[in-house]
């Protein structure tokens, strides 16, 4: 074996190492996404705490707004490492998984099954809490979810590709903790608020005190989902830049490069 063949064997195999990075992002990406639509509005938890015994500070969150934030960081390493193009193709089939997982819900409540039917609705007997069978909860929670979800999903995630890459071309590529803390907070607010508003007017869905000012208890809940993503937006700066500064070089890229089309490294253009 002669020594450029020798050395050209034991180079990393750079273009296998992006595809499986890429992959691992995706598919972190799409399986949070999958779970939290399922979790979604099953069950809120509450974290409400006093500010040093002066007042009580209401903290009320839908579980699957938990594991949410993830799916930001991984369009922001995917908007940083593989470009616009590269996260809006995985937002894109974030919402087609959305239209499957209703898919797959609405199916398996349509095909027949072993529970008693209550004649007058056609619907399953409920139990004697007034419940009806599990499968059927889940899936009447999931659907609420999901509508309110693909609609926030939709608006957020696109904002937060845009305002990446707007804020990538205006600092030319610089200040990652700008465009990673700026696109990430905007496109929360607007997640937050369009997922109450819908989960609230269509689905029906929130915790709502008849005998309370309604706009008090959705301002409750859009400030305590937002500022939960907040923190956690803030708080993963750091593991970003740290993931950014391992995996540049780990994937054969300099600072100013991206992933293009053909797995290859290209100078960071602006493609909005």
């Amino acid at each position: 074996m002669t020594e450029a063949a020798l050395n050209a064997a034991t180079l990393p195999n750079y273009k296998q190492r992006r595809q499986r990075v890429f992959l691992v992002l995706a598919g972190i990406f799409l399986g949070t996404l999958s779970l939290l639509n399922i979790l979604g509005i099953s069950r809120f938890v509450d974290l409400s705490f006093s500010f040093f015994g002066l007042f009580d500070i209401p903290m009320v969150l839908a579980v699957g707004v938990l594991p949410y934030p993830v799916t930001f960081i991984c369009t922001d390493l995917i908007s940083e490492l593989y470009g616009v193009r590269r996260a809006r193709d995985v937002v894109l089939v974030g919402l087609l998984l959305n239209i499957w997982v209703v898919f797959l819900l609405w199916l398996g409540g349509a095909l027949p099954g072993f529970e008693t039917i209550d004649p007058a609705t056609g619907a399953p007997m409920l139990d004697e809490a007034g419940r009806p069978p599990p499968f059927f909860e889940i899936r009447a929670l999931a659907f609420g979810a999901v509508f309110a979800s693909m609609v926030a999903y939709l608006v957020a995630q696109w904002c937060d590709v845009q305002l990446f890459h707007f804020w990538k071309w205006i600092t030319k590529g610089r200040h990652l903790w700008l465009r990673n803390n700026g696109s990430t907070l905007v496109s929360q607010l607007v997640d937050t608020t369009a997922v109450i508003l819908v989960t609230h007017f269509w689905a029906r869905a929130l915790p709502i005190d008849e005998n309370s000012p309604l706009v008090g208890q959705l301002l409750t809940f859009i400030i305590s989902g937002y500022v939960f993503k907040m923190v956690v937006a803030l708080v993963d700066t750091g593991p970003i830049y740290g993931l950014v500064a391992v995996l540049r070089p780990w994937l054969g890229m300099t600072k100013d490069e991206e992933i293009g089309s053909d797995d290859e490294p290209v100078a960071f253009q602006d493609n909005r």
